[in-house]
């Protein structure tokens, strides 16, 4: 049987290219939305393109519908090679701007925010667990970002230094933690399990100014995806290079 791939909110953007790319690998893709029609389009467009694809209404915050994915993903495959955990937001501000939203962000954002860049992703990836255990080599990526390194915001020379959305960087911080902590637990297993930078993409959250396509936004992803037995776990990359926690 191929391999089979869940991608989280890949309706559009990263995720979507991911599955596309992933797709033309030779995996099974399922895509998956909050709305089931664009996951639906989604899934459509890429069998257009040969692809074997499915789709899932899937909001990761919902534990109802975490439980239905579980179900329609063992009922049909039986298995999980690989989850993307692709789905995030970023609430503190309309872009990436220069600014430092620490003194001001409110509650309501900080804990939306963690739902769904991380509580959503713990809980989702808990629960499938027993599914890509049980594939012969099980991957899972999180897709982090750069802006999840304290290493880099410690440092007042750093490009990132002054970009500081304290809900978005602090969920990715916690997310680079679930990354370290899972592929520990893990080791002795042949599931491996990174955290992935995409990069600054030209996507609805990176902007048009970024410097980096979608296709090649995707990459780091994709290349987690499909590395063998000698490949890492435990790793924060991009690009196929560590980047400091």
């Amino acid at each position: 049987m191929k391999k089979v791939a869940l991608i989280t909110g890949s309706y559009k953007g990263i995720g979507y290219e991911t599955a596309r790319q992933l797709g033309k690998n030779g995996f099974i893709v399922i895509v998956s939305a909050r709305k089931g029609k664009k996951a639906e389009d989604a899934a459509d467009k890429l069998k257009e393109e040969g692809i074997e694809a499915f789709s899932i209404k899937l909001d990761i915050t919902d534990e109802k519908e975490v439980d239905k994915a579980y179900k329609y993903i063992h009922d049909k495959f039986g298995k999980l090679d690989v989850l993307v955990n692709n789905a995030g937001i970023q609430l503190d501000n309309d872009s990436f701007s220069a600014a430092n939203s620490v003194e001001t962000v409110s509650h309501k954002i900080l804990k939306e925010t963690f739902e769904n860049n991380f509580f959503g992703v713990v809980s989702l990836t808990q629960k499938l667990l027993p599914l890509i255990v049980n594939a012969e080599q099980g991957r899972i990526v999180n897709v982090s970002s750069i802006m999840g390194s304290l290493t880099m915001h410690a440092d007042k020379t750093s490009p990132i230094y002054s970009v500081k959305p304290f809900a978005y960087n602090s969920s990715k911080t916690a997310l680079n933690q679930f990354t370290v902590h899972l592929a520990a637990a893990l080791e002795k297993t042949k599931v491996k399990v990174n955290s992935a930078h995409p990069g600054w993409v030209q996507t609805d959250l990176g902007g048009e100014g970024a410097p980096m396509t979608i296709e090649d936004g995707a990459k780091s992803i994709v290349d987690l995806c499909l590395i063998d037995e000698n490949g890492p776990s435990g790793g924060f990359i991009h690009m196929g290079k560590q980047l400091p926690w």
